[in-house]
């Protein structure tokens, strides 16, 4: 059913371009038969209006691989560098924050863990919607900070790093194939705000899948019981990713798909000093606004590691 709507909202996105893209062109021959100039602009205005629409509905139709209609779980880790690396961590998590809420997304927190002083030194979300994970799968890979450090009493210039890694949520229809003697199950207690429990039982729950390596924990939830089956649940979405990336790449032949999360592929640059840019070293997309992108505005990125399916041409405002 969840594929049937989509499809029919696309079927029903193409029926109102065709049809306004007519009504448009019989303003303008209408405009251009009178020789009324103010008609032939609002027609030009609207045909480019559509342009637009039409643009991004060729992009979304893009959306189709095999787990990108899904929910996603977006996992940000601090790289080396301590308390300025832990800060730069927390500042990601609240930038795809508050892409999701600009984008009517919910999100739940999974985990995370306070860094000593500042920031965090990893947290988890679940981001549910249509096409999260469609949308937010490239953001995978390292991002790099430069700035002069608020942590540094001398005001020097620092460099840091943290990991985003993203992956689908998956229906309980779907059955990956895990076996218990593969999973190392650990509790510990749980850390940040939650009143009395907090700290007092170990109720957070780490998994740590052997022959992957793949790690997922979860501390949502004051029952460790609860933790532990969102945990489980974290655990299979992330073996079907690794699943789809591997197919991704055999099929392309590539390994691009995943070298890019490798920790020494950095995918997007934040430089705050001395100038002020954003670039993304992947498809070549600058922004100026830092403040805006570290905010949530992060369209024209998103937009242009899709365009790069339609053969690295890029959506209209991308670069601006």
């Amino acid at each position: 059913m969840r594929r049937r709507n989509a499809l029919s909202r696309r079927i029903d996105t193409q029926k109102q371009l065709e049809g306004a893209l007519a009504d448009a062109l019989t303003l303008l021959e209408l405009g251009e038969t009178e020789q009324d100039e103010d008609t032939v602009l609002e027609a030009e205005r609207e045909i480019a209006r559509l342009e637009a629409k039409m643009q991004k509905a060729q992009l979304e139709s893009l959306l189709s691989g095999e787990a990108d209609a899904n929910s996603c779980y977006l996992e940000v880790n601090a790289g080396a560098g301590g308390t300025e690396a832990q800060d730069w961590a927390e500042i990601l998590l609240r930038m795809y924050n508050r892409w999701a809420e600009a984008h009517e997304y919910k999100t739940e927190r999974m985990e995370e863990s306070a860094g000593e002083e500042a920031g965090i030194k990893s947290a988890s979300i679940l981001i549910k919607g249509d096409n999260a994970y469609g949308w937010l799968k490239g953001e995978a890979g390292v991002h790099r900070l430069v700035r002069i450090s608020p942590f540094d009493s001398q005001a020097r210039r620092h460099t840091s790093f943290a990991s985003v890694w993203v992956y689908p949520e998956i229906e309980d229809e779907i059955e990956i194939d895990i076996q218990e003697k593969d999973v190392r199950v650990d509790t510990y207690r749980a850390s940040g705000a939650g009143g009395q429990h907090v700290n007092k039982t170990d109720s957070a729950v780490r998994l740590t899948h052997i022959p992957t390596g793949i790690v997922v924990q979860c501390q949502s939830e004051r029952s460790q019981h609860k933790n532990r089956a969102s945990a489980w649940k974290m655990l299979r979405a992330r073996l079907y990713e690794h699943e789809l990336r591997k197919r991704e790449a055999e099929a392309e032949a590539e390994a691009a798909g995943k070298t890019g999360i490798g920790w020494g592929h950095q995918i997007r640059s934040y430089v705050l000093q001395p100038y002020r840019m954003v670039k993304d070293l992947r498809t070549g997309v600058e922004k100026g606004n830092t403040q805006g992108v570290l905010d949530g505005d992060l369209d024209d990125f998103l937009e242009a590691a899709l365009a790069h399916k339609l053969g690295g041409k890029q959506p209209a405002g991308a670069g601006a």
